[in-house]
């Protein structure tokens, strides 16, 4: 799809980033697979919830291969309180029972359809994929103790390229199955399998932190791998951050050219992260 800088400025919005540049790197991606997953917590701002769908939309319309992984954390959270019951986390997983399992499915599907259906409204086609409809996910179990929580084991490739080549956006729930029955995957990490599965260019984790930070809290703006496990060496990086790296490594690990963690906060930033020469966040090569 090849667009002129006329066409471009009737999609890029005026605070995004400037068509020159825009121009220069639609053309960088325009062969290539990037998958974005969105974590639970940005989403608790309706405002940035409505500003994610116009950017997949812009996305869509600029000719991108996309496929969105979204989060749910805090939603599932809510939902358990209402029913009364505790969540208990190991190793940040949250242990997953047969009560539990069933309202996470039910929630993670409600916030999919949820997407679907704000993109449908303004015109852009996405297509729910999930355990009870277009699954992709095999999983086996991550271990005893976290009860139904899942490690993804096998992608279906066929589904997504399929749905990507009409044109549509594949929105997945961190879900997966086994003989039938519904596990729990970690957000990050079905992210990176399906990154990893299709070999996409870039996985982009849109979070609700400025990136990765320095001993001094100023954001890198781009880090190898082997400067990462050092800045974990020396605490640099810790808790909550170093599950997310470690998507993150072992995705350029095997076959992701590059990871970014990118703040989802301010408007349009994945547009400036995907179609500027500063980037926003914090971009991972191997």
């Amino acid at each position: 799809m090849n667009l002129t800088k006329e066409e471009l400025k009737k999609i890029i919005p005026k605070n995004g980033p400037p068509i020159n540049e825009v121009s220069k790197y639609i053309e960088k991606y325009k062969d290539d697979l990037i998958c974005l997953k969105y974590g639970g917590n940005i989403f608790l701002n309706r405002e940035i919830f409505l500003n994610f769908i116009e950017d997949l939309s812009i996305l869509n319309k600029l000719g991108l291969s996309i496929i969105v992984v979204h989060g749910g954390g805090p939603r599932i959270k809510k939902e358990l309180e209402k029913s009364n019951i505790e969540s208990k986390f190991i190793r940040g997983l949250r242990v997953t029972d047969e009560k539990i399992i069933d309202i996470v499915e039910n929630v993670l599907i409600d916030f999919n359809n949820d997407i679907v259906k704000s993109l449908n409204e303004i015109g852009t086609k996405a297509v729910s994929l999930h355990t009870k409809e277009n699954n992709i996910i095999e999983v086996v179990p991550e271990s005893e103790e976290l009860g139904f929580v899942g490690i993804p084991n096998k992608i279906d490739n066929d589904i997504l390229l399929n749905i990507i080549k009409e044109r549509k956006i594949p929105i997945v729930s961190p879900l997966g199955l086994q003989k039938n029955q519904t596990f729990n995957i970690n957000g990050d990490t079905a992210a990176g399998a399906i990154a990893k599965s299709l070999k996409s260019r870039r996985l982009l984790l849109m979070t609700n932190v400025e990136g990765v930070l320095d001993k001094d809290k100023k954001l890198i703006g781009e880090i190898s791998s082997s400067e990462v496990l050092e800045m974990i060496k020396n605490e640099t990086i810790t808790g909550g951050m170093i599950p997310k790296i470690n998507t993150c490594l072992d995705a350029v690990n095997n076959g992701v050219t590059a990871v970014g963690i990118i703040d989802a906060r301010p408007n349009h930033s994945i547009l400036f992260e995907l179609f500027s020469d500063k980037g926003s966040g914090t971009l991972i090569r191997q």
